[in-house]
């Protein structure tokens, strides 16, 4: 890669009103779909055989996990990723920029594809370790780059990132069918070598379309000082050799095993929001109409936790129902458990334009974004709730249900997705206070790494109990939980100005 292609241009302001080559939106958002949608390929296309790469045996090259320990490794290392976002979108708003925080963070998600694409466990984790520190980098930037294409008052904005999302689960989609059909036919790294080249594909196109980007600068919007620059890095350096060192030390006497660092994730992943909000609530640069703003967003938060929680598991129980307790054909064609994960990006894939559609359509007669992310929210909880009834009244544990409720229950989740998930990054852009752009999106994928962190736990009870007890408690709780926020609709559209 050049030298010129790696320097950041100056910067520049959002794009006019009147910027509609892409779909009506603005052209920016091509390329930064473009991107998610190797990102989404990448790692969801790896995640969806993961979990399966856990469980295999070693003798069929994987890690011979119990189902229960692959799950719960599986979702810290989902909490890991999510936690790192923190410091991504720190970086980005202090040191880096957004352009280069997401160009470095895509570099080092390709790195670490490569490297679980060699077959030793060495290389496995080292890889997920540098995908955490990619993605931490990436993904909170590249959302709040959507927002910068807009003005606030744009009514474009929801649809935008609608069709954002559309686009990056076209990856989502794509990924799992590639990595699935190697993973089966050929061997897991296979799978694995597969999601090194999508993102390296990714990265190519993001240089080549970051003209039409918004906040592409060569600096951070909140730069450090020269002086206070050079502390921090120094401290970033130290801390992270000390914290390597540290942990290379436990694990050599036996203290660091892996279920003691699943649990120190969890306990990080409950800790890090209260502090990240209680950071913001007390910080001198966040005015008082800004600090309004935050409570109600405390709720989306949740709601976000609570959703993605069941969400998530879409790639690590949902996965091992499949592989074990569903059938891998449909009319008459035979497919690998783990293409169920590509019809969750093909319903988003297809009802993503139909809601973007119908939210441009309404206009400001849409629903306000609290009662979009209720009804995600209780989607949710009806997709784990459905899969009670294929799963009940068996003797034993030998039963094949039909593909279909799998199918179902991904469709459910799939539009809930839609629905919380533009609604909530949109919220969070217009929401953010001015000097934490970057890190209020970092915290809303705090809600992420807090869904893991609850999920890394709860799936260790996947093999102890019966599987419509597990669902059925689970989906219980998430629509319980969206009907909740319904009832707070109220107190939500008077206080989330100017969302609406």
């Amino acid at each position: 890669m050049s030298r010129t292609a790696l320097e950041a241009e100056p910067d520049s302001p959002p794009p006019p009103g009147d910027d509609h080559a892409f779909f009506g939106q603005p052209r920016g958002l091509l390329t930064l779909s473009g991107l998610e949608v190797w990102e989404r390929f990448s790692f969801l296309g790896m995640q969806a055989i993961l979990v399966l790469y856990f469980a295999d045996s070693i003798a069929h090259g994987g890690m011979g996990m119990s189902s229960g320990t692959a799950a719960s490794v599986s979702a810290a290392y989902g909490t890991l990723v999510y936690l790192v976002s923190v410091a991504g979108g720190w970086l980005a708003d202090r040191i880096l920029g957004s352009f280069r925080a997401v160009l470095w963070g895509g570099v080092l998600i390709a790195c670490g594809h490569y490297a679980m694409a060699v077959p030793t466990p060495t290389t496995t984790w080292a890889g997920l370790g540098l995908i955490s520190a990619g993605t931490g980098l990436l993904k909170p930037n590249v959302a709040t780059m959507v927002g910068k294409l807009y003005r606030t008052d744009d009514e474009r904005r929801d649809a935008g990132f609608a069709l954002y999302y559309m686009a990056i689960n076209i990856g989502a989609f794509a990924g799992p069918l590639i990595t699935g059909w190697l993973g089966d036919h050929k061997g897991w790294h296979w799978g694995f070598s597969a999601a090194a080249i999508g993102m390296t594909f990714g990265l190519v196109q993001y240089v080549a379309g970051r003209r039409h980007l918004a906040g592409r600068g060569s600096s951070a919007e909140f730069a450090l000082a020269p002086d206070a620059l050079r502390r921090a890095v120094r401290l970033i350096v130290v801390g992270i050799a000390v914290a390597a060192v540290l942990a290379a030390l436990l694990a050599f006497a036996g203290r660091l095993t892996m279920g003691r660092f699943v649990d120190l994730l969890t306990v990080v992943s409950v800790v890090a929001p209260v502090v990240y909000f209680a950071v913001m609530f007390m910080s001198p640069r966040v005015t008082a109409e800004e600090r309004g703003r935050l409570r109600p967003y405390i709720v989306l938060f949740l709601a976000s936790t609570v959703f993605n929680f069941i969400l998530f598991q879409a790639y690590s129980t949902m996965m091992l129902l499949a592989a074990s307790n569903a059938e891998t054909t449909i009319l008459g064609f035979d497919f690998p458990a783990s293409w169920y994960a590509s019809a969750l990006g093909a319903f988003e894939v297809g009802l993503a334009p139909v809601v973007a559609a119908l939210w441009v359509r309404m206009g400001r007669s849409q629903p306000h974004a609290s009662n979009k992310i209720a009804i995600g929210v209780v989607l949710g909880g009806l997709s784990f709730l459905l899969m009670v009834l294929p799963t009940s009244g068996h003797a034993n544990n030998d039963y094949l249900m039909s593909a279909w409720w799998i199918v179902g229950s991904y469709f459910l989740l799939g539009l809930g997705d839609i629905l919380l998930e533009t609604s909530g990054m949109s919220a969070t852009t217009k929401l953010a206070p001015a000097a934490f752009s970057s890190q209020t999106m970092s915290l809303w994928f705090l809600s992420l790494a807090l869904a893991n962190g609850i999920q890394a736990q709860t799936v260790k009870f996947y093999d102890d109990v019966s599987k419509p007890a597990y669902f059925g408690v689970n989906g219980a709780i998430a629509v319980a939980a969206g009907l909740a926020v319904t009832a707070a609709a109220p107190w939500l559209r008077r206080t989330m100005h100017p969302v609406h």
